[in-house]
């Protein structure tokens, strides 16, 4: 059995292999400031995309996407912006997707990249 970590960790590697097939360049996992957490930050064609990875086995409490609420989505806003500031990053375009995995097996994820989520 897998704890939270190692299960937020295995979506966190199928999004990455993902992304980089489709020509995102990996910047950073797992940034942390205060309380909060950004998945993944990558770079494609000169933008800066922060990724929430959510990932189910089961669709019991819905779609993995449904998982980021209000509340979680202001809290990706606010470390999007502190990521900005602490790297004194100001001429670049950037964007905040959503990366939702439904793997019912082990071998087959299903996974809706939701580009500028919100």
């Amino acid at each position: 059995m897998k704890n939270k970590r190692q299960f937020g960790g295995e979506g966190e590697d199928i999004a990455c292999n993902y992304l980089e097939k489709e020509g995102y360049k990996i910047l950073k996992r797992n940034w942390y400031f205060g309380h909060g957490e950004i998945d993944i930050i990558a770079e494609k064609n000169k933008m800066l995309v922060f990724v929430e990875v959510k990932l189910r086995k089961t669709l019991e409490y819905g779609a993995p996407e449904l998982a980021v609420t209000k509340k979680k989505q202001q809290q990706l806003k606010r470390m999007a912006e502190a990521y900005l500031y602490i790297n004194e990053i100001s001429d670049t375009d950037c964007r905040i997707d959503v990366i939702s995995i439904f793997k019912p097996d082990k071998d087959h994820p299903e996974i809706n990249h939701i580009e500028n989520a919100f």
